[in-house]
């Protein structure tokens, strides 16, 4: 499941290396036994001008798990602008603002839980924005009593993951090592929650989405009959109808009904975000977008009957829009029709600024922007800057983590008030500075 489980440093390319493109098998094999995110980056970066066809979008699918583990967020989008966003069908058509209001998602989705023993949040693996709201769900969820949070990504070789309180390289997938994956982690133990693995060690296993259901029966259910549980998943796992995995694909979500006998909340934000960052995203999420501008992830609310909106409700109970990740990110002038899918993407355009880190790293506001800057870099770049809690080692998913790639360069991290451990280091590994800070109240 992790194919982050050697300390082998990536050797530079050869000459012939440099020449011929590398297997499937071979990127794999040297992806993998890369030390760290950014040993996997330039040796991606390296290679990806060798590559044509399904292998090059297969390593710019890499690539983006890889920003978004260095906190290049906005890079991460513009490596692998995915689209697997399938219009409402046309028997739901759009909100409009004078029969519906946008309102916060995690105050919206709270209120709907009294009905449900199980909650179902999924997301899209390389935009960390899809992760905003799990982190806020949390203690919201568990002053309800939900006692279980059920993790995707996470191993079940992990076994001491609950006594030590954080994620490590060896903790699951490399979806783990992204600093907002690894803060929903901590603070759900911090919470009581009982974490949960239940994802196959096998993720290419045909019958991937039974295994998962048939687990958390297992683990949850099955132990304690009168359970509440919380479900951080990925994508159309979290649907209670097939039609977004494939022919005759029956998802997660619509299996556990079934074995449990209990109906999730099921709630969807991979459709309706912004995949086009620093680009023009033409279609259904920039007309709704335009039409409910807000800053947090909201749902849409009936004006008449107080309604939460979903736009496949077969599928899932909710549907969540993220605002785009940057304020200059929609052209409003170019809304069509929901029913047109075609989509134009130009990366970037004007006056978009790749290297200003988006907005939404405040989570609303109970993070603080701390300033840094390659004078930390001893004059290595490209460089990393994680912001660790005091009583956590290097190897733990940090606070946040920015990477410089340009010289005399500055920016921020966006960090919880409270003390923390600065560390600097290079490809190799190599603590390049160290310091403790305080990131004080506003």
């Amino acid at each position: 499941m992790c194919l982050l489980c050697t300390t082998v440093l990536v050797a530079p390319l050869s000459a012939r290396e440099q020449l011929s493109p590398p297997s499937t098998t071979e990127l794999l094999t040297r992806f993998g036994t890369a030390p760290n995110g950014l040993a996997r980056y330039e040796y991606l970066t390296s290679v990806m001008p060798l590559l044509t066809g399904e292998d090059k979008s297969f390593a710019k699918q890499l690539l983006a798990t890889v920003d978004s583990e260095l906190g290049l967020y906005n890079e991460a989008v513009m490596a692998f602008p995915f689209d697997n966003r399938v219009a409402p069908p046309k028997s739901t058509p759009l909100p409009q603002p004078d029969q519906w209001q946008a309102v916060d998602a995690a105050d919206a989705i709270t209120k709907l839980v009294a009905k449900h023993r199980i909650v179902m949040v999924n997301e899209s693996h390389h935009d960390a924005h899809t992760r905003e709201l799990t982190l806020a769900l949390l203690p919201r969820l568990r002053a309800l009593g939900f006692q279980y949070f059920a993790v995707e990504a996470l191993s079940p070789k992990d076994t001491d993951l609950m006594r030590r309180g954080y994620v490590t390289e060896t903790s699951g997938s490399e979806y783990v090592l992204e600093p907002l994956y690894g803060e929903i982690v901590r603070q759900a133990i911090r919470l009581g929650y009982t974490i949960v693995a239940y994802d196959p060690e096998d993720a290419a296993s045909e019958n991937r989405d039974g295994e998962e259901a048939l687990t958390l029966k297992k683990k949850v259910f099955d132990k304690d009959s009168q359970a509440k549980l919380f479900v951080h998943a990925g994508y159309a796992h979290i649907d209670k109808a097939g039609g977004n995995l494939g022919s005759g694909v029956q998802p997660m979500a619509m299996q556990l009904k079934r074995l449990v006998g209990e109906d999730p909340l099921s709630v969807d934000q991979t459709q309706f975000h912004d995949v086009a960052v620093g680009g023009l995203d033409f279609g259904f999420y920039n007309t709704v977008a335009s039409h409910f501008p807000a800053q947090e992830p909201y749902v849409l609310r009936a004006r008449s009957d107080g309604t939460i909106w979903s736009s496949n409700p077969q599928q899932h109970d909710v549907t969540v829009v993220l605002p785009p990740a940057s304020d200059s990110d929609l052209d409003v002038n170019g809304i069509v029709h929901s029913d047109v899918l075609r989509r134009e993407v130009i990366l970037p355009r004007p006056p978009f600024d790749l290297d200003r880190r988006p907005p939404w790293l405040t989570l609303g506001g109970a993070r603080v922007a701390y300033p840094i800057s390659t004078d930390l870099c001893d004059s290595q770049i490209p460089c990393v800057i994680d912001a660790h809690y005091p009583n956590e080692p290097d190897g733990a998913t940090p606070a946040d983590r920015y990477t410089f790639l340009h010289k005399h360069s500055h920016n921020n991290l966006y960090l919880f008030p409270g003390h923390y451990r600065l560390r600097a280091w290079d490809a190799t590994g190599k603590t390049l500075h160290q310091q403790d800070i305080d990131v004080p109240l506003r």
